[in-house]
């Protein structure tokens, strides 16, 4: 029996990633820190271990796994939560990997983010591309790439690691939401009036999912892997999910300068009254950005599935509408037959 050690199975990556280990006869071991909210596990087949990514005893929960799927990582585009960025996603990285040596598990798929690869300015990044770390906006973005070089490091000194690089996914099992889920409900709940002018890399989670397991396969030894799709503004997103829920999308685009106005006087100045800020800064400073990535070194070389983003759409909406995060109007959102569905 195949057996795989899976941390971050709580989250919307791992959970999609752990349906898929099971649907394809892996047994699955999963860490899951104390307290924190199952829901996405719910009713699977699964060993579940509670404990810590930092802890110096970790590698216990690993003796019996040949497989490790390292998904785990803490987000946050807060300044405050800096210390914790590095602790879980740096740090914890280190130890996991550490972890995976000491009881000699045979191939680690560790999970960076095309965070790590960084904007390129004039275009669309692929696995090539580096940015230097000093312009990656914001602590998270920076954690995430050191966080990679751990893993770069581990392969270095003899250990089997693949990279891989999701983009934006969209799916079903986005229970916190993402920030790309949360785009996604305010589009549903009518609370997005005007959007900025920004580009993403947008992928349907269960091809992010199948992208774990077949570099897992088929990967190359400490190579990275981008795994998404279709390169599209904010705008060409919202106007997709116009046409499949038929409600309107925003007309307007705001120009970067009012938000940021807006998070700087919210994260800098009022926090020091006590207020809770609601827009992060660097959040504001990343939008500006278009975030273009080619994803066909995974197309290519793993088989990496291209799923239409409509169809990712149309399974995030449903999951949103059935789990009650859409309040009295599934009819509506519901689109209506499903005919060019997987």
């Amino acid at each position: 029996m195949k057996k795989a050690f899976v941390t971050g199975g709580t989250g919307f990556v791992g959970a999609n990633l752990i349906r898929l280990l099971l649907q394809e006869n892996y047994s699955v071991r999963a860490l899951v820190r104390s307290g924190s909210r199952l829901s996405n596990l719910q009713d699977l087949d699964v060993e579940l271990v509670e404990g810590d990514l930092n802890h110096p005893d970790l590698w216990r929960q690993m003796v019996g796994c040949q497989y490790l799927f390292h998904v785990a990582a803490h987000y946050s585009l807060w300044q405050k939560d800096r210390n914790v960025l590095y602790q879980s996603n740096v740090l914890g990285t280190r130890n996991v990997l550490a972890a995976a040596q000491k009881v000699g598990i045979e191939r680690t798929v560790y999970t960076s983010s095309v965070a790590a690869i960084g904007v390129k300015e004039d275009g669309i990044a692929d696995e090539t591309y580096q940015s230097p770390v000093e312009k990656l906006i914001g602590h998270y973005k920076k954690s995430k790439y050191w966080a990679e070089q751990e893993a770069v490091k581990a392969v270095q000194a003899g250990q089997d690691v693949v990279i891989v690089n999701p983009s934006s996914p969209i799916g079903p099992w986005d229970i916190k939401p993402t920030p790309t889920g949360d785009i996604i409900l305010r589009f549903l709940r009518r609370q997005m009036p005007a959007y900025i002018e920004t580009g993403l890399n947008f992928v349907h989670v269960e091809d992010v999912a199948r992208g774990h397991l077949l570099a897992l396969q088929k990967g190359r030894r400490g190579d990275r892997y981008i795994l998404g799709h279709q390169n599209l503004t904010l705008k060409q997103l919202l106007d997709q999910l116009a046409e499949i829920t038929a409600l309107p999308a925003p007309q307007r685009a705001i120009p970067a300068w009012v938000p940021l106005t807006i998070a700087f006087v919210d994260e800098e100045i009022l926090t020091k009254f006590g207020k809770t800020p609601t827009v992060p800064v660097d959040g504001v400073r990343m939008a500006t950005q278009k975030m273009f990535y080619d994803a066909s070194k995974a197309v290519k070389e793993l088989g990496l599935p291209q799923t239409p983003i409509p169809t990712a759409l149309h399974d995030a909406v449903n999951w949103f509408v059935k789990y009650g995060y859409v309040a009295g109007r599934p009819n509506k959102v519901m689109m209506s037959g499903a005919s060019h569905h997987h």
